[in-house]
């Protein structure tokens, strides 16, 4: 059993949920220039592992955050598509988190990284086999029944593919939606960098995927280098704007899927303040002709 934990909570300000709005990584870097400017429209996410710790300077700076706008919770070590049971300590410790900032959005990664007493720092790919899904599945349904609310789960960016996988990618994370009930935080980087590196179209990949679940969206910069053979090879980095592929596809997947919350990603090489909040910018500006187009249709419907 996971031990009973009363941590304190920030009061919310905010009605849930948040809508069409853009947000950004949390970086503490950035507290003085955010607080400076005061409460703004949109949200910040932050990893779950960076504030496990019981209090401290990481969560003196989260909670100034939190009193103003909203969180998103965002998970990159549960190794939910790993083949052995969760790590209960770590359970317990993102549910305290999501029970102490009371986030808008949590999510995690379809992914694994960790292996008997081993521990990996990445986000590693997983055979799409029947076996897989019902590990993943028993997961999910886990980590749910732990922090009493739907889990957001991340599409992956890949490097390889296994022979063994009996079920496209697509087909496997709309089966796990079916099972567990959970929503889908579609990462726009990670579905252009899987594309480029396999070698098919984006579109073809979107046209597939379950768009009517995704509850929250990532977009980020991505670092381009070539293969052994001398062909393109795109890292999924963090650490630079986000490309104008990204944007193009993230535009018809809004007029798709409608406004949904849309956060920047930028983990490395950070930039100042302005430069991030102008990613955020141009997310808004996309999320708010989106709205003005369903607004237009919902019209003509009338």
């Amino acid at each position: 059993m996971i031990p009973a934990t009363k941590p304190a909570t920030v009061p919310i300000r905010f009605s849930l949920p948040i809508g069409g709005v853009a947000g950004t990584s949390f970086k503490p870097e950035h507290l003085p220039a955010i607080l400076e400017a005061g409460s703004q429209a949109g949200f910040f996410e932050v990893h779950a592992e960076n504030y496990m710790g019981a209090g401290g300077a990481p969560h003196r700076a989260l909670e100034a955050i939190r009193r103003d706008h909203p969180l998103s919770l965002h998970g990159v070590c549960m190794s939910i598509g790993g083949p052995q049971p969760l790590d209960r300590t770590h359970l317990a410790r993102f549910r305290s988190l999501v029970a102490r900032y009371q986030p808008a959005l949590v999510s995690e990664h379809l992914a694994w990284s960790t292996h008997e007493t081993s521990f990996f720092n990445d986000l590693l790919p997983l055979p799409y086999t029947e076996a897989t899904l019902a590990c993943v599945c028993d997961h999910i349904d886990e980590v749910q029944e732990v922090i009493h609310r739907p889990l957001l789960l991340e599409n992956p960016s890949t490097y390889v593919t296994f022979r063994e996988s009996t079920m496209s990618e697509t087909d496997f994370i709309r089966a796990i939606t079916k099972r567990t009930g959970c929503g889908l935080l579609l990462d726009i980087n990670n579905l252009f960098v899987s594309a480029t590196n396999h070698g098919y179209p984006a579109l073809d990949y979107l046209a597939d995927f379950p768009l009517a679940h995704v509850e929250e969206i990532h977009l980020a910069g991505h670092a381009e280098q070539t293969d052994d053979d001398g062909n393109r090879l795109l890292i999924d980095s963090h650490d630079g704007p986000v490309a104008d592929a990204v944007w193009q596809l993230f535009e018809i997947i809004v007029g798709q899927r409608g406004p949904v919350p849309t956060l920047v990603e930028w983990d490395s090489r950070i930039p100042e303040w302005p430069v991030l909040l102008a990613e955020a910018a141009a997310a808004q500006a996309i999320l708010d002709r989106g709205q003005t187009a369903s607004a237009a249709e919902d019209r003509r419907a009338a």
